[in-house]
Formats: C-alpha cells, sequence, structure tokens
C-alpha cells in the first residue's frame, strides 16, 4: 500500500504535473487556429467540426515539433521538471525527427486531461462535502443524476481526491517515461555523439604526448643546465651565463607549448600550434650540449624533404629519446642517427645504459605514447637494452645482436615516408 502511494507524496509528481499544463496552455494558440477553418461550416453534425478541429490541432502542433528550437525547449524543461537525464540535441545528425513531435502531441494532449480531468475531479473534491452540510449533494454524469446525502458525499469527495493524484501521477510518470525515449539521441546522434567522443579523446591524448615530450625535456634539460651552471659559476662564468641562456630558451618554447594546450583543454581560442620539425633538430642538439651532454649525430640522406606530420612526429621521437638518455643515461656520448632514404625515415638514440636509479622521476607513459604515435604512423618501433650480455634488439630497424662492453640501451624507428613533390 505504501508503495502505490509513494509516487502521490513526491515532489517530483507535482513538477510533472506542471510540466503538463505549461504545454498544454503553450498550444492553446494552435487550438484557436484550428478552429478557424472549420468556423464556417455547419453546425450539424457537430461532431464531424470537433473531428476536423482536433485533428488539425493535432497536425499543427506535430509541425512545431519539427522545429529545432522546439526540441530543445523541450529537452531541458523535461531535465528541470521531469527529472530526467537527457542529452542535448546534436547538431547536424539526423535521424527520428518524428519522435519529436509524437513526444509534444502526447505532451500538450497529456496536459489537457489533466486540466479538465484534475480540475473537475479537484472541484468535486471540495464541493461535496458543502453540499453535504447544507443537505443538496447532487451529482449528474452522462445524463444520469444521483442524490448523495450524508456521509457518502464525503466517501465520494476523498476518492475523487485519489482519483485526481493517481491521475497526476500516472501522467507525470508516463511523460517522464517517453521523455528519454522520444526527446534522447536517435541512432545517428549517438554515432555523432561516440564520433565526437573519440575526436576530444583524441585529441587529449595527442596533447598529453605533446605535454610530455615537451614540459618533460625541458624540465629535464634544465634541471642538467642549473647544476651544470652551479658547479661552474665561479671558476667558469662563461659557461655558467651560458647554461643560463639555454635554459632561458628552452622553458620559453615549453611555456608556449603549456600555453597552447591548456587552451585547448580549456575550450578556449588557442594560438597556433607549434610545429617543430626535423628542421629544429640543431637547436634541440644545442639546447642538450648546453647541458653538458656529448651528443654524435650522423645524419644521412635529405631530411629536410621531410615535411608535415612526420617531420613533427620524428622531431618528437627524437626529443624524447634524447630526454630518456639524459634522464637514465650513465653520461657517456649520445649516438643520434637519422637516415633519410628513399622508402622511409630511420631514428635511433643509443646511449650507455646506468646500472642504479637514474635519480629522475618516471611517468611510464614515454616509451608506451611513443609507440602509440609510431604505430598511428603505420612505422616500426623498438627500444630495448643490448651488449654486455644483456641480450639485444633485433629485427625491424637494424638489429643489433648482444656482445662484450657496459649495456647499451637503444630507441629504434622506422618510418615510411611519402616524399613530397
Amino acid at each position: 500500500m505504501i508503495k502505490v502511494l509513494r509516487p502521490l507524496l513526491r515532489g517530483s509528481t507535482y513538477s510533472g504535473v506542471l510540466f503538463a499544463v505549461l504545454g498544454a496552455l503553450a498550444a492553446l494558440p494552435l487550438a484557436l487556429v484550428a478552429l478557424v477553418p472549420v468556423a464556417g461550416m455547419p453546425a450539424d453534425p457537430y461532431l464531424l467540426s470537433a473531428v476536423l478541429s482536433l485533428a488539425l490541432w493535432v497536425v499543427l502542433i506535430g509541425a512545431v515539433g519539427l522545429a529545432g528550437v522546439t526540441r530543445r525547449v523541450l529537452v531541458r524543461g523535461a531535465r528541470r521538471l521531469l527529472g530526467v537525464t537527457v542529452p542535448d540535441p546534436v547538431k547536424g545528425a539526423s535521424g527520428g525527427r518524428w519522435r519529436t513531435p509524437v513526444f509534444l502531441v502526447v505532451h500538450v494532449l497529456s496536459g489537457w486531461v489533466l486540466l479538465f480531468g484534475g480540475s473537475v475531479l479537484l472541484t468535486m473534491a471540495v464541493a461535496l462535502p458543502g453540499n453535504w452540510a447544507s443537505g443538496e449533494a447532487r451529482v449528474s454524469l452522462f445524463g444520469h443524476a444521483t442524490d448523495l446525502t450524508g456521509g457518502w458525499s464525503w466517501v465520494v469527495a476523498a476518492v475523487c481526491l485519489v482519483v485526481a493524484a493517481v491521475l497526476f501521477a500516472a501522467v507525470s510518470g508516463g511523460l517522464r517515461r517517453l521523455a528519454p525515449r522520444l526527446l534522447g539521441p536517435s541512432a545517428a546522434e549517438r554515432l555523432a555523439m561516440a564520433a565526437e567522443r573519440e575526436r576530444a579523446l583524441a585529441e587529449r591524448n595527442r596533447l598529453a604526448h605533446e605535454l610530455h615530450d615537451s614540459i618533460g625535456h625541458t624540465l629535464t634539460a634544465a634541471t642538467i643546465q642549473a647544476a651544470v651552471a652551479g658547479e661552474v659559476l665561479a671558476a667558469d662564468p662563461v659557461a655558467a651565463r651560458a647554461a643560463m641562456r639555454s635554459i632561458e630558451e628552452s622553458t620559453r618554447a615549453a611555456l608556449e607549448d603549456l600555453d597552447y594546450v591548456l587552451g585547448v583543454l580549456r575550450d578556449e581560442q588557442a594560438g597556433t600550434a607549434p610545429t617543430r620539425t626535423l628542421a629544429d633538430l640543431p637547436e634541440l642538439l644545442d639546447r642538450l650540449r648546453h647541458a653538458g651532454a656529448v651528443v654524435e649525430p650522423e645524419i644521412l640522406g635529405s631530411p629536410e624533404r621531410v615535411h608535415g606530420t612526420l617531420s613533427r612526429a620524428a622531431y618528437r621521437i627524437l626529443q624524447e629519446g634524447l630526454t630518456n638518455a639524459l634522464r637514465h643515461g650513465a653520461g657517456g656520448p649520445i649516438r643520434l642517427r637519422v637516415v633519410a632514404g628513399e622508402d622511409g625515415l630511420e631514428l635511433s638514440v643509443d646511449n650507455e645504459a646506468k646500472s642504479g636509479p637514474s635519480g629522475f622521476p618516471t611517468s611510464g607513459h614515454g616509451l608506451p605514447g611513443l609507440a602509440e604515435r609510431v604505430r598511428l604512423l603505420h612505422g616500426e618501433f623498438e627500444a630495448g637494452p643490448y651488449g654486455g650480455g644483456g641480450g639485444g634488439v633485433a629485427g625491424g630497424v637494424g638489429g643489433i645482436a648482444g656482445g662484450g662492453g657496459p649495456q647499451r640501451w637503444r630507441l629504434a624507428v622506422r618510418l615510411p615516408v611519402r616524399w613530397a613533390a
């Protein structure tokens, strides 16, 4: 019994009633318009005129439901008054346009049922006890009249009150169940929403990679450069100033990257995306040398002919590889190799591996992020230790067999190239 009465005690039931009544009142002007064509028809038969007016009114309501603004208003009203979760319509997505007119027609007709039925029931619930007190209670329905005397008028008044509440709960609950089905996204809109979520996720993952590569490299290089500047400040002021200038340049570049990424994440109008390519590789190597690293580059072929996404990706791959060499290397020479061949771009970073902890924190996302970047470019990726009995890196980009000596670490990538005309 309590479960049956529970909807009658909820405020959401009566906010749903308000939603239905507002729809009925909003459609009242359309009802007046629907009466115009039948105004000149003969009064007999009256039923035909009433049916034609009702049909025209329903058509007009459905036509209003086809407007995009109608659906947006209904969605917001349903969220606020019905308490249902309905996402905003997807712009540009088609399909299921008939559902909004159907819901609007049901919405309006439910509102008028509540207005007429609820008004009659509530009026009877209030009036009958007063008529019993004066001894003049009389109920007429469909041509039949009944006199209510004594306590029966109170019983009927209570029944009317309960029926009115049940009617309110039924209409409110029905609209609450229909709203997500008829106002919610269609199949085409769900596909569009999924595609938009996938695009946003891919963009955020790309930005995360950019931040990791750029900011991670800058902080690593700046930390080492600051340590070098502190050590030589008294003995070699010129070298210290050079290290400080390098820190300034690298952090300024990182700030540009950070400003762009934060602008995108905040949905603001971000500036032009930083486009560092293989042409910026000499500047990157200079910053590493200022940090005290010994870099032995080997550039073969024509890397300047590599353009666009491939060149930007190659720069980030080398930047991440060099950053890892700074963080986790043993301090020996870092061998950098770039080979731009006719059918592919080969990149490798080779350095002596440190046996103990590097002293730099690691997120564990660097190499997986590089592997994902290479996979999206249909390339080949390998990274791992070799030499010193530590196994080998084989296949893909010219395998390196294990051997004697200290253990080394090698990052090797091969990317397919499409040459610009």
